[in-house]
């Protein structure tokens, strides 16, 4: 019964794609008996080519998207504050153009020497190294709004998740604002993005200011490494995670409906200055002139990821574990996977990675179970105050000492000493 059902419903759909697709209908009614299923002589109806052109129609539409769409909202940003493309300004901003070029003078340098420096020379280390069969899903944790990070360590990635405490932001501001606003925004981003685009860093002093401002510093921050990457944004989409971690797009009912004030995932930071539904994004990008089937996908997951918080909200972990095995990217992350309090998403990473790159913030050698870790580069203890002298310290520092090559570029923390340091972890 469960199999004719199935095998009518593909017949039915077949038919709905050619009406659809103004080609030919099948030359009569199918026949259906009482329980749904087709009669035996009925699928004879449908010819040989009939059944090829819906096929054909099938695989050549795009799946619907739900959910709204901002990728206008996208484009300007992406053109305003990431500085993408060339050209005059769209007629709605043109009044924006000398100060776009004031700002865009001094980023784009910036961002040349940044792909000189990472994705012309870091990513060649990192390939050199990553296993041959490495997924192209990717973990980012404790990203901030360092996308560019991940763009380098995995250049092969088609998805690519990174979760961090700052929320995405609301992208619909521009346009409202005068000359002068526009110019202390841009002012100020290129003040809290200074060390993102020289070495893929930043504090969470400066990630908690971006969450005040009228241009949306996530968002930003993500469209400046789309540029470094030669990238360019085709949608942007908010979402949430429903019980069973599975993508919910907000449609614009939600998003203008739903006025209240976004909170602060950590509880001494400011709330941010935009609503809560701003909080998750997805922004799908390609390469100037691909086609959608070259599409890759970014989406930012806001969560904290301490086990209090997670045990409370499991969304989370039931979306990362349905991706199965990862590359990982950790670092810059406060050496919080050393503390008990972040032992369950240790656990997740130590479950679920093929690869993982990180600095000295990552799985510390003493809870490394069932992988291998080698390093480079040398750590002789961490920068941050409350993580020295744990044995976490202690374990990575012994580590260090076995490390044959030195770094050639920072990625991530430096150690007390100012060293560069990185380590690869895989399963055993």
């Amino acid at each position: 019964m469960r199999m004719r059902w199935f095998a009518a419903n593909a017949v039915l759909a077949a038919l709905a794609v050619l009406v659809a697709c103004n080609q030919r209908p099948a030359p009569h009614a199918l026949a259906v008996d009482a329980t749904g299923a087709v009669a035996a002589d009925a699928a004879a109806t449908v010819t040989v080519a009939e059944r090829e052109a819906a096929d054909a129609a099938v695989a050549v539409a795009p799946p619907r998207q739900s959910g709204q769409e901002f990728v206008e909202d996208a484009r300007r940003l992406y053109r305003v504050v990431a500085c993408g493309g060339e050209g005059p300004l769209p007629a709605e901003l043109a009044g924006l153009q000398a100060v776009v070029d004031e700002h865009c003078r001094e980023v784009l340098p910036k961002l040349a020497a940044y792909r000189a420096r990472y994705f012309e020379t870091a990513r060649k280390w990192f390939e050199a190294r990553a296993p041959a069969a490495l997924p192209e899903r990717a973990v980012y944790a404790f990203s901030g709004g360092d996308l560019i990070s991940a763009l380098v360590a995995f250049p092969r990635a088609t998805e690519i998740t990174t979760v961090s405490l700052e929320l995405a932001g609301d992208p619909r501001e521009l346009p409202a604002l005068t000359p002068a606003e526009v110019r202390r925004e841009l002012a100020e981003l290129r003040r809290e993005i200074g060390l993102l685009i020289a070495v893929g860093s930043n504090t969470s002093v400066l990630l908690q200011a971006q969450q005040q401002n009228r241009l949306p510093g996530q968002i930003a921050s993500f469209l400046l490494g789309m540029v470094a990457g030669g990238f360019e944004p085709v949608s942007m989409r908010y979402f949430q995670l429903d019980d069973e971690g599975g993508i919910r797009y907000l449609e614009r009912e939600a998003l203008e409906g739903d006025t209240r004030a976004a909170r602060s995932l950590r509880g001494d930071w400011k709330a941010p200055r935009f609503a809560e539904v701003f909080r998750n994004v997805e922004l799908r990008y390609r390469k100037p002139g691909e086609g959608p089937e070259h599409d890759r996908v970014h989406r930012h997951i806001a969560w904290n990821l301490d086990n209090t918080q997670l045990g409370a909200h499991p969304q989370l972990l039931r979306h990362l574990e349905a991706k199965g095995k990862v590359a990982v990217l950790v670092k810059g992350a406060s050496y919080l996977l050393w503390f008990a309090s972040f032992s369950t998403f240790r656990r997740y990473l130590l479950e679920h990675l093929a690869w993982m790159v990180s600095d000295s913030t990552g799985i510390a050698p003493n809870h490394a179970r069932g992988v291998v870790q080698v390093p480079y580069g040398a750590f002789l203890g961490p920068v941050v105050a409350n993580a020295a002298g744990m044995p976490e310290d202690r374990a990575a520092q012994a580590l260090w000492k076995t490390a044959r090559e030195k770094m050639p570029f920072r990625f991530g923390y430096l150690d007390r000493e100012n060293n560069a340091h990185v380590m690869l972890t895989r399963p055993r």
